[in-house]
């Protein structure tokens, strides 16, 4: 199974050159580390800041500087920082290619639960409802399963609802999978050692498999 840093690497692979690519709060931050040599993107973050580069090492951090989920980021060459006002604009004006979002649960239409759990106090919804009605196409980064083993990919969402029918893709610590039309997720790579009856077991959803699933490569 992958760890967190795994699933973001393996998102990364699903980045490609020119886009404009933003990073939710969470496990995608992490992608901002694995974009491949060669690909030329531009990492955007909903508090105003577009050419993100990856976390900087140990000792030169600048508390200034800090992402969406105030973690200290760097910047890459030709960077700029503005508004959230500007930012939200970017993100309406449908100019972010990608967005790359951590998910509580996702339902096998595409329905997305990403911002309360009832009954825990959270300080609001963020920029995460802006994100899934704007963005052209949307991967989530998410655990499989929750702590209770129980699966969160599911027929229906039971958490708040976020966004309707707008996942695209989902990457697991199990799996790669996609929301078809009609409803379902496709199974579309195993991780590294991880079977397709794990998987299986692991899915309450409607789970589609057509042929071989390939082990993913990272």
């Amino acid at each position: 199974m992958l760890d967190k840093n795994g699933i973001a690497k393996r998102i990364a692979k699903e980045v490609k050159n020119g886009m404009y690519v933003n990073l939710g709060i969470g496990i995608p931050t992490l992608v901002a580390n694995y974009i491949p040599d060669g690909v030329d993107v531009v990492l955007q973050s909903e508090n105003g800041i577009l050419g993100m580069g990856p976390f900087p090492y140990e000792g030169e951090q600048d508390a200034d500087l800090i992402n969406a989920g105030k973690q200290t980021v760097t910047l890459l060459p030709g960077a700029s920082i503005f508004s959230s006002a500007v930012s939200f604009g970017m993100i309406r004006a449908q100019r972010v290619d990608l967005t790359i979002l951590g998910a509580m649960e996702v339902s096998e239409n595409g329905d997305i639960a990403n911002w309360k759990i009832p009954g825990k106090m959270v300080k609001g919804m963020g920029g995460a409802m802006d994100l899934v009605a704007s963005a052209k196409n949307i991967i989530v980064a998410m655990q499989h399963v929750n702590k209770a083993g129980e699966s969160k990919l599911l027929p229906k969402c039971d958490l708040p609802l976020t966004g309707v029918k707008c996942v695209k893709k989902i990457v697991t610590e199990l799996a790669v999978l996609e929301v078809i039309n009609g409803g379902g997720f496709r199974l579309l790579e195993r991780a590294p050692g991880v079977s397709v009856e794990q998987i299986k077991n692991a899915t309450a959803g409607k789970l589609i498999i057509d042929g071989e699933i390939p082990e993913m490569t990272l």
